[in-house]
Order: structure tokens, then sequence, then C-alpha cells
């Protein structure tokens, strides 16, 4: 560690600040990075993204040996769980990824410091690691410190049968009944896990629908999926308690809305998935005098500047979908910034993507969006079931949706449900930071047999000239 003052110090070595720092360190600029997790990634690598999608790929693979592929004529003896090694790869993955991104860090020559970091003001962090104090100045400080569960009023987490996602992703057991709070991503992805092996899920969710920002009719079809799976659903309501006994959990929930009849659910383990927040504690904002907005969230100009020169801000901690490839690109487009360069973040195009079987993904704008705006627009939709490479992988739930202005004909919003849908969405992504039109994708090649036809299908039902529907 030098003892020289650094041009950036980035707070954070989730997916945001490492790769901020590492683009930093591309530019020139002397770049420390500092993480009191005492492991690079942040949530996403140790306890999100990562581990959640290796149990999702490990519990499909499962799921699949335990009948799904008898209409193509596999048939297999007795199929066994070890959970333990299931469990056992997450950690490798996760393990081996995070030394990677150590090895980036000292292969661009970037100081990783571990410790606690707290604003001292006038470009100076404090840093503590248990044992030692120090003190670093930068003329650049990135926060970018990620976020954290939502806690649930009533329902005390010990991550061990009332669990956040962290403790959901190394529960020592399959429950027979699993509860999920919340009908968001996280709940969803989580509880299609322990329902493939032999978990009963119920979800209960406040609203009167599952993934309340998506596009209606894509949620109304996931739910159809899911529940065809064998998920539960308790819509419109809500949790007012947990009580843990030796038997199990008996959760309290009642209607959302007032005058309904409260009644308990039983269950062997609760997963508490409400939500996310900014993770700001122990930085010292109100000290030193960083402004946030009523949500906790910290607020920043077009680049990523705090009200207070030269502390910057980023992924989770700012406004926006709190997700790893957002936080990603702001970390870029920062580091070119205080590189005297001019980087840019088009929000408009961040894809999100529900990692389930079938996945969801979608991108820019859903109808009630648009309807809502004014915004007259034209729909196009394939379905997977008309698509030749879906057929023959017996995957074919689901279909593409795409949204596009009715005068230009420009791509507004797209939304998949289908095998693959989070690959697929990425070439209406690019599509759409080109400005392109629905057009476009329905004159430009795709392979055939290939899940991406359904794209161009899509593309050209927009214009009501689909070919295989």
């Amino acid at each position: 560690m030098s003892d020289q003052p650094y041009d950036v110090i980035v707070i954070g070595g989730g997916p945001g600040g490492y790769v901020c720092a590492i683009r930093a360190a591309q530019l020139g600029l002397k770049t420390a990075c500092i993480e009191k997790r005492g492991a690079l990634g942040g949530t996403c690598l140790n306890v999100g993204c990562i581990p959640s999608k290796a149990l999702l790929h490990a519990s499909e693979l499962y799921a699949e040996a335990h009948g799904g592929m008898e209409s193509l004529g596999i048939k297999l003896g007795k199929v066994g769980l070890d959970l333990a090694a299931m469990l056992g790869h997450k950690d490798k993955v996760v393990s081996d990824l995070t030394k990677g991104i150590e090895f980036l860090l000292r292969k661009n020559k970037i100081d990783y410091i571990k410790g606690t970091a707290t604003l001292s003001g006038d470009g100076a962090v404090a840093v503590e690691d248990g044992k030692n104090k120090s003190a670093l100045k930068a003329k650049a400080i990135v926060i970018a410190t990620g976020s954290d569960h939502v806690d649930l009023p009533g329902i005390k987490i010990d991550e061990k049968r009332i669990v956040s996602s962290t403790g959901a992703l190394s529960l020592a057991k399959v429950p027979e009944h699993l509860v999920v709070v919340g009908g968001g991503y996280i709940g969803l992805e989580l509880g299609s896990v322990w329902m493939r092996l032999g978990a009963k899920i119920t979800v209960v969710e406040f609203l009167d629908r599952i993934v309340p920002g998506m596009d209606g009719e894509i949620g109304k079809a996931f739910q159809r999926v899911l529940k065809k799976q064998g998920m539960t659903f308790r819509l419109g309501t809500k949790v007012t308690g947990a009580k843990a006994s030796k038997s199990g959990i008996a959760l309290s929930i009642e209607p959302a809305k007032e005058g309904g009849k409260a009644e308990t659910l039983e269950a062997d383990a609760v997963l508490v998935a409400i939500g996310r927040r900014p993770y700001t504690t122990g930085l010292g904002l109100e000290k030193a005098g960083v402004a946030v907005d009523k949500g906790g969230r910290i607020t920043v100009d077009h680049r990523f500047q705090t009200n207070i020169p030269g502390v910057y801000a980023i992924g989770d901690v700012i406004a926006g979908p709190m997700l790893a490839h957002k936080a990603e690109e702001e970390g870029v487009a920062l580091a070119e910034i205080l590189a005297g360069q001019s980087g840019h973040v088009n929000y408009e195009t961040v894809p999100g993507i529900v990692y389930t079987w079938p996945e969801v993904a979608a991108v820019g704008k859903t109808e009630e969006q648009l309807k809502e705006a004014g915004v007259a627009y034209k729909v196009g939709k394939f379905p997977f079931s008309a698509n030749s490479r879906a057929r023959v992988a017996a995957q074919s739930e689901g279909m593409v949706k795409i949204l596009a202005d009715a005068a230009s004909d420009r791509i507004l919003g797209a939304h998949i449900i289908g095998p693959d849908a989070g690959t697929l969405i990425h070439e209406v992504v690019v599509a759409m930071e080109f400005g392109g039109s629905a057009e476009d994708l329905a004159r430009s090649f795709h392979g055939h047999p290939t899940l991406n036809e359904a794209v161009k299908e899509a593309a050209l039902a927009v214009d009501g000239r689909a070919i295989h529907s």
C-alpha cells in the first residue's frame, strides 16, 4: 500500500466498486479499493447473484433427472440428492471467482485494502481493520457499498429457519414447507431452487400480483407457469408476525386490505425477500454532509458526484435498479469521467432477468408504462410453441413480446418469458442502444433453427407479418 495520495479511492469491492477501480487503473489513475467483507465481489458474488445461479443450475439438472427427460426417451434409475455436495459446488464457485477478482486488482496495480472505511472530510478516508487504523487521501472518493436486505417488522431473521436471501443459500436441509415472503425476483428464484429439491413453496405477497415492476401480461404468464410447477401463491396478503418453536414456524398472515380474517400458516422455514435498501452504515455520511433522499439513497448529479465535491457514488446506493450490471456500467462511466473522458450510462436499456426456468427477461418500457405516459405504440408477440428449436428441446413455454413506437417503429421495450430469455434479451438491448426499430430486428439474419428466431418473429409481428404464427 502506497503512502502517497491516491487519485481514486473506491469504497466497496462489489461489481460497481471493483469494476470502477479496474477501469480507473487502466486509465492511469492511482487507485485503491477498500472492502470490509474480507472477500471481493460484494453481495452479488458472495451471497447473491452467483451462488443463487449455481443452485438454480444444479437444481434444474436435478429436476430434469427426476423425470424431465422421459419425453425425450431418456430414462434414469433412482436419482439422489447430495445437498452438501451441491452447496459445496456453490461455495467453490464463489471462492474461485473472488480470488479471480483479487488477481485482477493485483494485475492492474490497485491497492486492495481490507477494512471499514469512514469519510473524514477534505478527501480523507479513515480505515479500520479491527486492529489498526489508517488515514488515506484521494482526489476522488467513490462510494460503492451496495445494498442489504430489508427487514420485515414482526419477524426476526436468524438465518437458520427464518432467513434472508443469504441464509436461503445455505439451508442445512430441504424444508418440507418453505414460505417465501415477497413475490419479487429474489424470492421466486430461491423458492424455485428449493421447490425443485422437494420443498412445498408458498409465496406470500402484499400486492395482488407477483413481480410488480414487470409487464402485466408477462407477469400473469409467469405466475401461471410457476403455479403449474407447483408453487402456491397468497396474493394481497400481509405477514404480521412469526413464532418459532421446535415443531416449526407459525406465520401470522391476514389480507392486505382491512377487514379480512387473520390466519396462521405453518412452515419449516421462512424466507423474507421483500426488497433491498442502500447499505451506507458506518460511512459517516451525515457527519461528512453527504445528502441522501427519503429512501436512504445517496443523491448524485449526472456525473455521479454527490453534493460534496470530490465524493461520488454508484450502484445500489444511488437511484435506479439494484442490479450488478447497472453498477458495473456506472463504475466504468465514472472512472472515465474522472480520467477526463465522457462516460455515460443509458438507463433506458438496463435489462432485468429472473433466472427461474423458464427465464423471464425485460428491457425498456412495459405496456402499462406506455399507456400511463400516453405513448402510441404497436405490439408484436410470438410464442415459443411455434419456434422449432424450443420444440425440439421440449422447452416451448412462453413468448417474446416487443413494443415499438407507433409512428417511428423505434423499439421501446421487450419482454420475454421462455428458454434462455436472459440471453435472448441482449440482441434487443443492442438494437435499442443504437436507436433501432422493430424493422431493423425483423430484417436482420437469425440463424435457423435458433431460439433467437422467436425475437425476429416478434419483431415481424409488430407490423402484423410474422411468418410462423
